[in-house]
């Protein structure tokens, strides 16, 4: 499988559900919101991305399964021996998009044999485009990305962080740092501002589904960066039975061991 070659074919779709989300977000009075099961929000920008990527993704790739987080769920059983497994959030950070801050995303990623092999962001606020292959690389605009070397004996480590889920866990990691310099962000934005060297270190003790991190995670680790388990200190894994994120974090070159951070 050519991986470049259908990333090249799947951009065109990622812009279209762009302008289509960037119309709706132009009309607040069109966000038609509701709340889902969860009680998280829904709202027709969601579904329309999910429409146009998924459309798309059919006819390149009409084998390939879709989990998306706007789709009826497919059953571990109908996931656990697909080689090829495509992972889409069309609009991460919903709240975000309703805020009309600008931090939302859309996020896709291509697993093989549960190991990410492509991933692509887009922030449509600024229509910037972000891929990952896994082996070649993480770029935007076609400059290769490449994360910043840091020491958390540093000073002003800068730590990106959710505004929403400022917990005692996360304030527990953030603590060792001396004097860190705090940049919230929402949605995918985070792992993109390491992968740019923006940004040292991301902790997040809250929960996430798999949609959420998959294709930032392979810009990340693409560029030289980790995301790990925060209790294993291994990487997150994908397509689970439980599709729900272990707590994690996600950072830059680091000079010394994890370890020595997390214990």
């Amino acid at each position: 499988m050519d991986l470049k070659v259908i990333e090249s074919k799947i951009r065109e779709y990622v812009f279209k559900a762009a302008e289509a989300i960037l119309e709706i977000y132009d009309d607040e009075s069109s966000f038609g919101i509701v709340d889902k099961a969860d009680n998280s929000p829904l709202t027709k920008a969601d579904l329309r991305s999910n429409e146009i990527i998924c459309e798309g993704l059919r006819k390149i790739t009409p084998d390939i399964a879709i989990l998306s987080e706007e789709n009826k769920m497919l059953s571990f059983d109908e996931r656990k021996n697909l080689e090829y497994l495509w992972i889409l959030d069309p609009l991460d950070g919903t709240k975000e998009f309703i805020k009309r801050n600008g931090e939302f995303t859309i996020n896709l990623a291509l697993t093989h044999h549960n190991n990410l092999v492509l991933g692509i962001v887009m922030i449509p606020v600024v229509m910037k485009y972000y891929y990952a292959i896994k082996g070649a690389g993480a770029f935007h605009d076609g400059r290769k990305l490449e994360v910043q070397k840091f020491s958390t004996k540093d000073k002003n480590v800068r730590i990106v962080a959710s505004r929403s889920f400022m917990n005692d866990e996360t304030k527990y990691i953030i603590e060792k740092f001396d004097n860190p310099e705090m940049r919230p962000s929402g949605s995918a934005l985070k792992f993109l501002n390491i992968a740019e060297g923006k940004a040292d270190f991301y902790p997040r003790m809250a929960p996430t589904m798999e949609w959420d991190t998959a294709a930032a995670q392979l810009v990340l680790t693409e560029a030289g960066g980790h995301v790990l388990d925060a209790r294993t200190l291994t990487e997150l894994r994908y397509n689970k039975e439980n599709l729900l994120n272990p707590f994690f974090i996600a950072y830059g070159d680091m000079n010394e061991e994890i370890n020595d951070l997390m214990n």
